[in-house]
């Protein structure tokens, strides 16, 4: 390991420490790190100049963004996310929302009642119970979607398992552990749609964030062993996440693929929905907490983000509330916005087998899409 990466390792720690990002190692923590935002900061200029790839330069410039913040300086959003992800995020118009409402309604099985209520309906009539059986489905899923992504790119074998977790905010989570490794954790408290099983499966591990972490780490020569959140890295991750299910199951596959293997194992019979658009409008639906988040930050009181969440993402008051944590101004504020910027970047650019190849074994970030 170089001077460099070692300044670097320390540098992701510090910032981790003082809770201004997500820091995804494996190996032993430095002796030392700064502890002052300044002093983490003026690093971070330091190890700009000399950085050995572009990848790098990024990330370091997003950890000099967040030291910043950490230390009182305070961006319009806009601003601190493209320092952060190395993208102009923007609010999108809700004629682009109304558009996947449109969509919704087309794809959603039955004709009566509002568009929001259909949904929520035909996610209650797929929501998986006891949640105790959910992981020997995610075993079949993993081992479909892996199968798949194989034929896109060499995978070494591999354990991976599903664990059910209490405690958490998220809805599940793809980990790389090491050594040929994985988990998916997934939140029992939250009920799982299991037409959602696909596109959380692929999401979260092949050929999602499990075999991006895998492959980049397997095939490193840098020596590196932190990843930082947020950083423009993550933004093509996440892209690359919401594509996953699209990218192995094209059309109506993934629709079928449910059909035949999952839903008769727990009852469940094809009701007319089309799952593709659901998927898709549920993407484009993504902007809606890019502009939540630009809301917040202008000052948004509880009640007005609420107010766009239900009427925008066609969340339950309740999932709006309950979501209010993720969109308060914070270091991490600007991660929201790599979903949809990151699916909207990568979709007309992944155009068939070599660039998903490339997007997870490459250290591409945001600038290197269209090259």
């Amino acid at each position: 390991m170089t001077d460099w990466d070692r300044d670097y390792d320390m540098l992701a720690f510090g910032i981790s420490r003082l809770g201004g990002g997500v820091l995804i190692h494996r190996g032993s923590t430095p002796a030392e790190v700064p502890s002052a935002p300044q002093a983490l900061a003026e690093q971070a200029d330091r190890l700009l100049g000399s950085a050995p790839a572009p990848h790098l330069a990024a990330q370091v410039r997003a950890m000099r963004a967040v030291a910043r913040y950490l230390g009182g300086e305070r961006l319009p959003l806009a601003e601190y996310a493209r320092e952060c992800l190395g993208l102009e995020p923007r609010r999108l118009p809700e004629s682009v929302f109304e558009e996947a409402h449109e969509e919704l309604a087309a794809a959603l099985p039955g004709a009566s009642g509002s568009t929001a209520d259909r949904l929520r309906a035909w996610q209650a009539a797929h929501t998986l119970e006891p949640i105790e059986r959910l992981p020997g489905l995610v075993a079949d899923a993993v081992a479909e979607t892996r199968a798949r992504t194989r034929a896109i790119v060499p995978l070494p074998d591999e354990v991976v398992e599903c664990r059910l977790v209490e405690g958490v905010s998220f809805h599940a989570a793809g980990e790389y552990e090491g050594g040929l490794k994985s988990t998916i954790h997934i939140n029992r408290a939250i009920p799982f749609n299991l037409a959602d099983l696909l596109y959380v499966v692929a999401h979260e591990g092949h050929p999602g964030h499990i075999a991006e972490s895998m492959l980049k780490e397997s095939a490193s020569t840098e020596g590196l062993r932190a990843r930082f959140m947020p950083s423009p890295p993550f933004v093509l991750s996440e892209g690359l996440g919401l594509l996953a299910e699209e990218i192995l199951f094209p059309g109506d596959e993934a629709q079928v693929w449910l059909n035949r293997h999952i839903f008769p194992k727990v009852g469940f019979r094809p009701d007319g929905s089309d799952l593709a658009a659901i998927h898709h409008a549920k993407n484009v639906l993504w902007g809606v907490w890019g502009n939540a988040a630009f809301l917040a930050d202008e000052g948004a009181s509880d009640a007005e983000l609420v107010g766009y969440l239900t009427r925008w993402a066609l969340y339950s008051e309740e999932e709006a509330a309950s979501a209010l944590g993720l969109l308060r101004p914070s270091p991490m504020s600007p991660y929201v916005f790599g979903y949809f910027h990151g699916w909207e970047l990568l979709r007309p650019w992944v155009t068939g087998h070599d660039r998903v190849r490339r997007l997870l074994t490459e250290h591409l970030i945001p600038a290197s899409i269209g090259g």
